[in-house]
């Protein structure tokens, strides 16, 4: 008899947990809201229930016999995940520390300031108050709900109008009724990220990697086009940031997991934003299951039907320097509009660097408007791994080559590509 696993969330890159759990010989249940959610096409059950009704969901995990419980790729529904566990006795990795800290961008803040970790100037706004700005900071200023993600109801403010409409609007996409007013890091700032991975316990530094930007959408949120691993400033983040995050972690008292970290970097000053306690959209763990041979899908995926998460060995299996490769991810985002053809994707499948493809959207789907200037217009992430960052740009130039999406008039969708990384900047590596 196969175990039973309930996911929460039912987005595109959840869907390829949920094909890992198929993998497993798991017989997958899918809740989420959306009847058409990307990830219910993989599972064995689906419902369309909303992730914050609880009762509901219990109801299913006790009627269908459910082993256990995990939360895809989606923040917000960390929260009910922990929930839904302690009511059926289930593993959950989520703790009241790492919900406060991790999934909200206000608890983040607090946690910052109280173990002396640098973060983006900048103040909180909630519904019903005076529309204000942050003393000391000018425009332009960066608009975010402080419960979202993706770039939802996201946007760069430039003149006192606009500003005072977005923060009405980013209202609207906050469940807490609460935005955040930072100041707006430019495109001179460098912008990384570092991904941990907790077991019993302890912190461990699994990957740090730098990000490359589009900034042509307007004010809408700069959306990623590559990564780069591991970043040109390792040595710096491990030196400086690293310890002070550490003392940060225990405070939350968390126990297993994973979690993403994002960083601007101006004047070799470390602003830290957006942590993500789950599986990420970015999928580190693609990586890392190619190079270090654990993979955190697979982990977390025992986890909720053991509460064992990853092998005694970890430690050794854990390399934060990816054994000396340079792995890459490219995302393809597309303009709005619908996509008539796609020329290329099996070739590039068997480029000898290309690793895995995750696969958003497929030839009759339209990209909507209202996903431009958020991740929902990324068509294609790749995942690449080779030697150096030569033979990345390389490859990078080889995708470009082999991929053409048009749409019904004939045009180009691809929004940008991204720029090849400078080798000298990791020639220390």
């Amino acid at each position: 008899m196969k175990q039973k696993i309930i996911i929460l969330g039912g987005n595109p890159e959840t869907g390829v947990l949920v094909e890992v759990a198929n993998d497993m010989g798991l017989h997958t249940i899918v809740i989420d809201p959306n009847p058409d959610a990307p990830a219910k096409k993989f599972a064995a059950e689906t419902y369309n229930i909303d992730g914050f009704d609880i009762d509901g969901i219990v109801k299913v995990a006790k009627d269908r016999n459910v082993d256990g419980v995990l939360v895809g790729v989606a923040d917000i529904l960390v929260k009910p995940y922990k929930e839904i566990c302690e009511i059926l006795g289930f593993p959950c990795y989520a703790t009241d520390g790492t919900i406060e800290a991790f999934c909200s961008k206000d608890g983040y803040k607090r946690y910052c300031e109280a173990y002396g970790v640098q973060d983006i100037p900048g103040i909180y706004i909630q519904k019903g108050e005076e529309i204000r700005k942050p003393k000391n900071v000018n425009l332009p200023l960066m608009v975010k709900p402080v419960d979202s993600g993706g770039g939802v109801g996201m946007k760069i403010c430039r003149d006192e109008a606009d500003y005072n409409d977005t923060v009405r609007n980013a209202l609207k996409f906050s469940k807490k009724g609460v935005v955040l007013v930072e100041k707006y890091m430019d495109a001179n700032c460098d912008d990384m990220a570092a991904y941990y991975t907790f077991k019993d316990g302890e912190p461990y530094l699994s990957a740090v990697y730098d990000r490359c930007l589009t900034r042509i959408q307007g004010n809408s949120s700069p959306i990623g086009l590559a990564t780069i691993y591991p970043s040109k400033l390792t040595n710096e983040f491990v030196e400086n940031v690293h310890p002070k995050l550490c003392e940060l972690f225990k405070a939350t008292n968390v126990k297993n997991g994973v979690l993403n970290v994002q960083f601007f970097v101006e004047n070799g000053e470390f602003y830290s934003y957006d942590p993500g306690f789950r599986l990420q959209g970015e999928a580190p763990h693609i990586h890392l299951a190619h190079v270090n041979g654990f993979d955190h899908r697979k982990m977390l995926l025992n986890f909720a039907l053991t509460g064992v998460f990853g092998e005694p060995n970890f430690a050794e299996q854990n390399d934060y320097m990816m054994r000396g490769k340079k792995a890459c991810s490219i995302w393809v985002l597309l303009n709005a509009g619908k996509i008539a053809s796609i020329k290329g994707l099996e070739e590039l499948k068997n480029h000898k660097n290309v690793i895995f493809v995750v696969e958003r959207f497929k030839e009759g789907d339209v990209v909507e408007p209202a996903m431009i200037g958020t991740e929902r217009q990324v068509l294609y992430r790749i995942y690449t791994v080779s030697d150096s960052v030569a033979e990345t740009n390389q490859t990078i130039l080889d995708i470009q080559n082999i991929l053409e999406i048009k749409d019904e008039e004939g045009q180009d969708m691809v929004l940008e590509w991204t720029e090849l990384w400078n080798p000298d900047d990791y020639s220390h590596y």
